[in-house]
């Protein structure tokens, strides 16, 4: 029955029993009409059958019908309230059978949680776990509850105890069931609170539930120079590891932490210079405190351990010996290499694998490839080949036409000196040489080619090159840097 039909119904019930009839009473008080009439106070008079059949109607309409008004209240009244608390504030109240009666999210986070769901309104009605358990199915997808040092606190406010530390316990294990499916390994924290209106109080001014204002209360507790409105804004995670550690200060919380990793990298910003992503980590309760960042860098993972009580950097990625540099930069260098500008080439790709970029492109006359490091741009490996005979090529072929050797072979002295003139080094520089002399009728290009294959290595670069064994023509060639 709902509060329009129970209305209904009394007045109907009254209706029936006082009738309106005003202007008949007027008339029939003759000259009194218009008048005051001051009665006296009179002794009521019980057994009346009239009093009788109306308390019979009321009860009637307060008991009878779809379980009776009394049923209707204790349907929609307030038995506990459940706080589910990460950085996200949510809060859930149920009535005595279990039933979800609103789900609320009290901050920013919590809404865009909850945003699939009405923002709440999808789970009025279901039974309590079953809300509990699709909440913290938004949460591990909303990648809150992702790493295994997170924290979920669970927070019942209930009036009768024992009803409290039940549903405490059938929540936590009902939690445990949804983070096993879904492979977290999170800590699941729980309590019991009793809240008063200065509890509440302080959780509406902050934006989080009853339940992790009492948190924050426990930590205050520890060092009463906090403040209230500095540590609602931490994490669970944040929390708890205060309580763990005795709460020594006020860290510096998670955005300033990665402010500072920012700082160090350079001033980097999201969506530029390649930056792509991030990820903070509290860790409070290791020695010293601190924040462990890490920042995701044309595909690179930089990481920072950041002082949680001052912001200075305590550890920094050695690896890094310039800035790093994006995609189209090593695009960039890899043509200015070759001598070819982007309206020359026919196709080009760069795709980052590990901590290099390989970048392959090609014009009407050749084809190149190159490898190129992530931190600083640094060649690391690069090859061409030209297209069709072999004459032309790179800008480091000089695009010499081939000469016949007579006796059409050239030697291996020649064709050595022939890598070594175009690799711009001297046999004194080489510190390994080798060559192999490929068959006439199994060259490397196919056909009845003649081809000397001449490596060496120098200052640290390994050389490889593919020499025509008849005129002497560069075919192929590739350096890398042996690191």
């Amino acid at each position: 029955m709902t509060d329009r039909e129970l209305e209904r119904r009394l007045k109907d019930a009254v209706a029936r029993e006082a009738p309106d009839d005003l202007e008949g009473v007027l008339s029939r008080c003759g000259s009194d009409r218009g008048t005051v009439l001051y009665m006296p106070a009179q002794r009521q008079r019980t057994g009346g059958w009239k009093r009788g059949l109306i308390a019979a109607c009321l009860a009637l309409a307060l008991f009878a019908g779809g379980g009776g008004g009394l049923f209707y209240q204790q349907a929609h009244a307030v038995a506990s309230v459940i706080s589910l608390d990460v950085n996200p504030s949510i809060e859930l109240t149920v009535n005595r059978g279990e039933r979800v009666l609103s789900c609320t999210g009290l901050n920013d986070e919590a809404a865009q949680v909850l945003s699939d769901m009405g923002g709440g309104r999808d789970l009025v009605g279901a039974k309590l776990n079953v809300a509990v358990n699709a909440v913290v199915g938004a949460l591990v997808r909303s990648g809150y509850l992702d790493r295994i040092d997170s924290a979920l606190l669970i927070s019942v406010d209930d009036a009768d105890a024992d009803r409290a530390a039940w549903l405490q316990q059938e929540l936590v294990a009902s939690v445990d069931g949804v983070l096993q499916s879904a492979s977290s390994q999170i800590s699941v924290l729980s309590q019991s609170v009793t809240a008063d209106k200065r509890l509440n109080t302080q959780a509406q001014e902050n934006n989080i539930s009853t339940g992790k204002a009492a948190l924050v209360e426990q930590v205050i507790d520890m060092n009463g120079q906090l403040s209230f409105a500095d540590l609602a804004a931490l994490s669970v995670e944040e929390l708890r590891d205060m309580l763990k550690t005795g709460a020594p200060a006020m860290p510096i919380g998670q955005a300033a932490a990665l402010d500072a990793a920012l700082l160090s990298a350079g001033g980097l910003e999201l969506g530029t210079d390649g930056f792509t992503g991030y990820e903070v980590d509290p860790e409070l309760d290791d020695v010293p405190a601190c924040y462990e960042v890490e920042l995701r860098v044309n595909g690179r993972e930089l990481e920072y351990r950041v002082d949680a009580y001052t912001g200075e950097i305590i550890a920094a990625p050695a690896a890094l010996s310039g800035p790093a540099i994006t995609a189209g930069a090593a695009q960039r260098i890899a043509l200015d290499h070759a001598g070819v500008t982007l309206e020359e080439t026919v196709s080009v790709q760069c795709q980052q694998d590990d901590e290099r970029y390989e970048v392959a492109f090609s014009t009407a006359a050749c084809g190149y490839e190159y490898e190129i490091a992530c931190s600083d741009g640094r060649i690391l490996s690069f090859s061409s080949e030209p297209y069709g005979t072999g004459q032309g090529g790179s800008r480091d072929d000089h695009h010499a036409a081939a000469v016949p050797a007579p006796g059409g072979d050239i030697g291996q002295e020649a064709a050595l000196s022939a890598a070594l003139a175009h690799a711009g080094l001297t046999r004194e520089q080489v510190t390994h040489l080798e060559w192999e002399r490929e068959a006439e009728d199994g060259g490397h290009h196919g056909g009845d080619r003649l081809e000397y294959e001449v490596s060496f290595d120098s200052g640290g670069w390994e050389y490889e090159y593919t020499i025509d064994g008849a005129t002497g023509a560069i075919l192929e060639h590739e350096r890398e840097y042996d690191d």
